[in-house]
């Protein structure tokens, strides 16, 4: 399982920065400059010696052929080759060849209606006209769609590329480059601790997300305490505490309490107990019950209180099944809480996961309205209920699986 967090590295300050001894100073590389003309010229020798003529040498023997390899050896023409063992660049590992196995597979029913525009035999009007509707019909929205279309047209015309075939592969390097921004790792340990408050709509899998996150955080060795904030659902608190026993990883709760109340009881205890993560899991809202939303501002300012440099993260969680209603879902919380990040659920069997493409465009667009606004990352993506079934969100691997 690739590791779920990044942890933040303190610089060492510079009086622990001894000057390095004279035996351990490294020299730098030696530069051979190019000698004079006249220190190429040969050599003649002394006139009073004879310079005896040279003996031809006899030939050197053939080397025997060697036996047969079964490593890949063989040859090729008359040149001998010997099998050399290379290993694969960036060579994926076994547990994430299953994760992608079952991202392809959860992605399937969108890639499959995409995939089936490049069976044709040429690149014409009707093929660009057929990927339109195809992407459309992937919820990656009219804005998005248009980019793409662009992007691979002007790849096709610099390519010269002739086949359907070169197009998708075009389309798979679109949308790779525009999901690029998206791409990036959750930090832990640069405060003390990390707080990551989490948003999101009811049934779009967030209480189960924090769970399989506190796992994932816990088994690479960092301390979570959970905060059960969300007291509006009636079983919020209960999924939460058997998540909590589950990872054995302690949780701050109260029946029917004041969400903010709890958030700043479990940030004064996260700093007390010298915990890595503080987890506050909110209430589920729709962004238009203007009062809830309310609520999660309130929540942000109390979490300030009790660490006025908190909350450090600020994730959504979103349904990959509610297509452009998911990039709704995503403006509206940014507009309340300055999202920070987010985690895209239930990408398989009827998602359409092309609503990332129309996230990362405009992701892009309110970066570049607001300097100093960045994009917000897409740091996890599920396919599943299991716990493996929540990953890290890689730009390729989703655009290669979206189109394979």
């Amino acid at each position: 399982m690739f590791s779920f967090f990044k942890r933040f590295k303190k610089p060492a300050p510079p009086e622990a920065m001894a000057p390095p001894s004279p035996e351990a100073v490294t020299l730098p590389p030696t530069t051979v400059a190019p000698a004079p003309p006249e220190a190429l010229a040969p050599v003649a020798a002394p006139p009073s010696e004879a310079v005896a003529p040279a003996l031809p040498r006899p030939p050197a023997p053939l080397p025997s052929p060697p036996a047969p390899s079964t490593t890949g050896g063989g040859l090729i023409g008359s040149a001998l080759v010997t099998p050399i063992e290379i290993p694969l660049p960036g060579a994926v590992p076994p547990e994430r060849q299953r994760w992608l196995g079952k991202l392809q597979a959860g992605l399937r029913k969108t890639g499959s209606s995409i995939s089936t525009v490049f069976t044709g035999s040429r690149i014409d009007d009707a093929l660009y006209e057929d990927l339109e509707t195809a992407l459309l019909m992937a919820d990656t929205g009219v804005k998005a769609t248009e980019h793409l279309l662009d992007d691979v047209k002007r790849r096709v015309k610099e390519g010269g590329m002739t086949h359907p075939v070169a197009v998708k592969n075009a389309l798979v390097e679109a949308i790779a480059q525009l999901l690029k921004p998206l791409e990036k790792a959750l930090v832990i340990g640069q405060y003390q601790p990390t707080v990551i408050m989490v948003a999101g709509v009811n049934g779009a899998g967030k209480t189960t997300s924090i769970g399989k996150l506190t796992a994932h955080l816990a088994n690479e060795g960092a301390s979570v305490l959970l905060a059960a904030a969300d007291t509006f659902r009636a079983a919020a608190r209960e999924q939460l505490s058997i998540w909590a026993d589950r990872n054995t990883v302690e949780i701050v709760s109260q029946e029917g309490g004041d969400p903010a109340a709890v958030s700043f009881d479990a940030v004064t205890a996260g700093k007390a107990r010298g915990k890595d993560v503080v987890l506050v899991d909110t209430a589920g809202r729709l962004p238009t019950q203007l009062h809830l939303m309310e609520e999660l501002r309130k929540i942000k300012r109390v979490v300030q209180k009790a660490d006025a440099t908190a909350p450090h993260e600020i994730l959504l969680v979103i349904d990959g099944n509610t297509g452009q209603n998911a990039l709704a879902q995503v403006k509206a919380f940014d507009d309340a809480l300055q999202l920070t990040g987010l985690i895209v659920t239930k990408l398989d069997g009827t998602a359409k996961g092309g609503v990332l493409a129309a996230i990362a465009l405009w992701s892009r667009e309110r970066a570049l309205a607001a300097p100093d606004r960045r994009p917000v990352p897409v740091y996890f993506i599920g396919v599943g209920e299991k716990l493996e079934d929540l990953e890290t969100f890689s730009a390729r691997e989703f655009a290669q699986a979206l189109l394979a």
